[in-house]
């Protein structure tokens, strides 16, 4: 009470989502009438205290459900086999970097990255051999990476890495890195050290000769074709398109 004219009171209550405190919420009245503060400040006390309560409920519920809204479009851009990005990010992140290569003139290249061997390993292995495989590949691919990088898994055997503001020279560096990186870590899980093989291709808006934009259809069948000769000519290499 303040003075004889009127009332003044506050409630507070905690906003908890799967019991953790996410935030305060206070409600504070002022000012009620002194002829009225017999009779009504009862009920304005209890009116006050269901509004308070109603709208904890709804905060928690509605930070709850767009939290869980966050994991779920996380999971959906997750492999769970390596906890790595999937295709869909990938798609999403190399998207972004060809509109920020078109817009700034800057090179963006992309990687195309195979598991040699893999395919033998879960026949003479089996596929929790060939799960291992994969987690061993994907750990040093993460750790080689660039900060700037953005490393993903494709599927299957496969992994692509988008390099923002890269050129043909530093990208077919960057590979060769991956490569010996790639062998160095996975040589004391198994008695030969496992390999990878490389393909690149570079959108430069910058070189003469080349369009200004690019489909990332484009991008990604030219960096597939440089896997598979790659491939081709004896694995373990990197190949630019």
């Amino acid at each position: 009470m303040r003075g004889s004219r009127s009332l003044w009171y506050a409630m507070a209550g905690a906003i908890l989502s799967m019991g953790a405190p996410i935030g305060l919420l206070v409600v504070r009245e002022l000012s009620v009438p002194q002829p009225i503060i017999t009779e009504l400040s009862s009920d304005r006390l209890t009116y006050v205290y269901v509004f308070l309560s109603t709208t904890i409920v709804m905060a928690s519920v509605g930070f709850a459900l767009g939290r869980q809204a966050d994991q779920l479009a996380a999971l959906s851009e997750t492999d769970p086999l390596t906890g790595m990005p999937n295709r869909r990010a990938l798609n999403r992140r190399l998207i972004d970097e060809l509109h920020r290569a078109v817009r700034y003139r800057v090179p963006v290249s992309l990687f195309f990255i195979d598991i040699d061997g893999l395919k033998q390993v879960n026949d003479r292995e089996g596929h929790a051999t060939g799960d291992r495989m994969i987690r061993g590949v994907a750990h040093a691919i993460a750790e080689s990476l660039r900060e700037t990088d953005f490393g993903a898994r494709w599927g299957g055997d496969e992994f692509a890495v988008v390099a923002p503001s890269t050129g043909a020279d530093a990208a077919r560096a960057s590979a060769e890195r991956i490569v010996a990186y790639v062998a160095d870590q996975t040589r004391a899980d198994r008695a030969r050290p496992t390999t990878v093989s490389v393909g690149i291709a570079t959108f430069d808006p910058a070189q003469i000769g080349q369009r200004s934009d690019i489909e990332i259809d484009s991008l990604v069948r030219a960096a597939d074709a440089a896997l598979y000769r790659a491939k081709a000519g004896g694995r373990n290499r990197v190949h630019a398109a």
